[in-house]
């Protein structure tokens, strides 16, 4: 539901903006990996192969 409305608003807006809110969402990124722990992301890499299969996508479907 806070997605589509955040569509709606960014469509209602001049395609001008549309730079500064790619900018902002990018500036919103940098500040959430610099609260994450650094050694969740140095292990999310070695990590992904174990967790980005098939069997484990089925198995976290639900939640």
């Amino acid at each position: 539901m806070v997605k589509d409305q955040l569509i709606r608003e960014i469509e209602s807006l001049p395609k001008e903006f549309y730079a500064d809110i790619l900018y902002f969402v990018g500036y919103l990124k940098l500040k959430r990996l610099k609260n994450t722990p650094e050694t969740m992301l140095l292990s999310e890499k070695s990590l992904a192969k174990d967790w980005d299969t098939p069997e484990e996508n089925e198995a976290w479907a639900d939640l």
